[in-house]
């Protein structure tokens, strides 16, 4: 009886899955910066904002369920996703904390040691092992953004409490997403039609004292004009695809794996503000950019071979097995 070998390179899907991140996250980062600026529409309440994303989101989960396209067959306990949300929104709230308080380059810093901070919590919470390559790959990554995109840093005590809070939220979520799937054989959109109500719920009763407690403003104060109207509309639509890609990422691949990738947002957002908003880029900002993604290519390469080494390992055990099976009955008389 022979086995044979099945290799598995990266898939259609998957390219798309990835695709989809990096083109949705650009996009809303694009949105976000034209209605969110001064120099746009100022509209500054952050978590209002992140609160109208789930709210469409869940709304088209829920639609999506409603005519039987994603139908949801798994029941997962009240408690689990009441948990689930409450880390989600103290990773929002959090996030838009520090972001006020501290200065951009000590944010920038907070967002970077997610990468080293989902990987220690993964080998915590699941055992999961790195090898010497990815490890290798992974300060690439986080030393070449840091070159390339922090520049002032401040912090308080305030902001420093904001941002760890903000960083353990923001690892422990991602890493809850792949959980539940694997937990209870869910699909990425079911998970999502099953988490987002609640979210969006609880960001909709908080987000006017979060936003007033950090701006002093409300929504009933800002004065929408039609420009800011459709910004935030193409900012909640891309949003939806924020939300599924992050989740479909996240269930195909791994929390750690969508961390490092997932930096190639960043590089993407730097090199259109250079095309497009005649953002300057010092040589420092270059050398930083192609040594992050040389990180990357060397992650992805990294853990490929860990799966070829895993596979090449069970396809010989499964060998041996059939091997001892087949001799077996021939040498006992």
């Amino acid at each position: 009886m022979e086995i044979k070998e099945r290799k598995s390179p990266f898939t259609v899907c998957n390219v798309g899955a990835w695709s989809m991140t990096v083109v949705s996250s650009v996009g809303i980062i694009m949105a976000n910066r034209q209605l969110m600026s001064p120099q746009g529409f100022a509209f500054d309440l952050a978590t209002t904002l992140s609160s109208f994303h789930y709210s469409l989101t869940a709304l088209v989960c829920l639609v999506s369920n409603a005519v039987g396209y994603s139908a949801s067959t798994r029941v997962i306990p009240l408690w689990e996703l009441i948990l689930f949300s409450v880390v989600a929104n103290a990773s929002i709230i959090a996030m838009n904390f520090s972001l006020i308080l501290n200065s951009q380059g000590f944010f920038q810093i907070s967002r970077l040691s997610m990468v080293p901070v989902v990987c220690v919590m993964e080998w915590i919470l699941h055992g999961k092992q790195f090898s010497r390559g990815a490890k290798m790959a992974v300060v690439m990554v986080v030393v070449g953004v840091s070159i390339s995109t922090v520049t002032d840093v401040k912090v308080n005590a305030k902001g420093f409490l904001c941002a760890c809070v903000a960083v353990l939220c923001t690892s422990l979520h991602q890493i809850l997403i792949g959980s539940l799937q694997k937990k209870y054989s869910i699909g990425s959109f079911e998970l999502l039609t099953k988490t987002t109500p609640m979210q969006a719920l609880s960001l909709l009763f908080l987000s006017p004292f979060i936003d007033f407690y950090l701006t002093e403003k409300l929504l009933s104060n800002y004065k929408f004009s039609s420009g800011a109207f459709i910004f935030l509309l193409l900012s909640c639509s891309i949003a939806v695809f924020c939300k599924v890609s992050l989740y479909l990422c996240i269930g195909r691949f791994s929390a750690a794996s969508f961390q490092v990738l997932g930096h190639m947002k960043t590089i993407c957002v730097m090199t259109l503000a250079w095309l497009l908003f005649d953002s300057k880029l010092s040589l420092k900002n270059f050398l930083g950019m192609a040594l992050a993604a040389m990180g990357m290519l060397a992650y992805t390469w990294a853990v490929e071979a860990e799966k070829e080494a895993t596979n090449s390992k069970s396809l010989r055990n499964r060998k041996d097995k059939v091997s001892g099976e087949v001799m077996k009955p021939l040498t006992s008389t």
